[in-house]
């Protein structure tokens, strides 16, 4: 069936919507339109993409102003009746067309401080954990970087707080250190100073476009939240931690 897509074309700030009529099945999902625009209409349509099975997190883009995965949205689950929008994301600078610069979120992640494990506590060199410590942080391990969630945190999308605040996937990233169960760094201070952990409102918007359905606010932005309180902000245990501190 006949469907009209409307993408944002253009770079060094000269851009503009431009709209393109396809044909589609309903077992094509975005990505496929893009490739088919490319090939039969705009062959200098610039857009990222790698695996097209959504565990790259390349082709991250907003359709119809959500930001999605192009290659785990279905065209069958759009309205066709009315143009589909396709736009680059929005809380990064554009370069071209779909394509975005998200370097700034390496840059982010190496300030992070590295796991740092605890020595050894068992005679054959091996270390000792509860099940339940193990399983906590395993959830953050399946992130593919897409990048969705930072996009749509109002606190860089709207407000720019790239320099004060990591956004949601380094919070996670964060938590996952910082619950390891042989982990000894300590990151509560940074957290509250240097990556604006307080910025977050908990609208809990990050979680609700991840495509990973990591519970990215309750599992681990709150408990990092905790953390800082605990430490800054709670003076019984502010107290207790003058005789036995949380880390050396």
């Amino acid at each position: 069936m006949p469907a009209t897509f409307r993408i944002w074309r253009g770079d060094d700030g000269n851009c503009a919507y431009e709209d393109y009529r396809v044909d589609v099945d309903d077992g094509m999902v975005v990505l496929d339109v893009v490739h088919k625009i490319q090939a039969e209409q705009a062959p200098d349509l610039a857009c990222r993409w790698n695996c097209k099975a959504g565990k790259c997190g390349s082709c991250s883009a907003e359709i119809n102003g959500k930001p999605k995965l192009m290659c785990m949205t279905r065209v069958g689950d759009l309205d066709l009746s009315q143009p589909v929008t396709i736009e680059p994301m929005q809380a990064f600078p554009h370069i071209r067309d779909l394509v975005t610069d998200v370097s700034w979120n390496y840059r982010v992640k190496e300030k992070i401080k590295p796991f740092k494990p605890r020595q050894p506590d068992a005679p054959d060199g091996t270390w000792r954990m509860a099940q339940s410590d193990v399983e906590r942080p395993q959830e953050f391990r399946k992130c593919i970087e897409c990048f969705l969630c930072q996009d749509v945190c109002h606190v860089l999308r709207d407000h720019h707080k790239h320099d004060e605040f990591i956004g949601p996937r380094f919070l996670v990233y964060t938590a996952a250190l910082e619950m390891h169960p042989l982990d000894t760094e300590d990151r509560v201070a940074d957290l509250k100073n240097r990556d604006g952990v307080g910025y977050c409102n908990i609208t809990k918007c990050c979680t609700k476009v991840c495509p990973e359905h990591i519970t990215i606010t309750d599992n681990a932005i709150i408990p990092l939240k905790e953390r800082v309180v605990d430490e800054f902000y709670d003076p019984l245990t502010r107290l207790f931690r003058i005789f036995k501190p949380r880390k050396k």
